[in-house]
């Protein structure tokens, strides 16, 4: 089980890299947009990412 979770975390960071690897520039200046959001809107970006990662989760299952 814990290879799993090891492997699925590897899989973020790979994934997670691409933006910052491939487009160092737009990944920049997303990131500084991102950080003129409201609390608000931070928030409701994290949950509706969580919700798709577990809507994805359970539909592979």
């Amino acid at each position: 089980m814990l290879e799993y979770w090891l492997v699925a975390l590897g899989l973020m960071l790979v994934l997670e890299g691409i933006m910052p690897f491939v487009f160092p520039k737009l990944w920049q200046e997303t990131l500084s947009k991102l950080a003129q959001l409201h609390d608000g809107q931070i928030r409701f970006i994290g949950l509706t990412l969580m919700l798709s990662g577990l809507m994805l989760i359970y539909w592979v299952k």
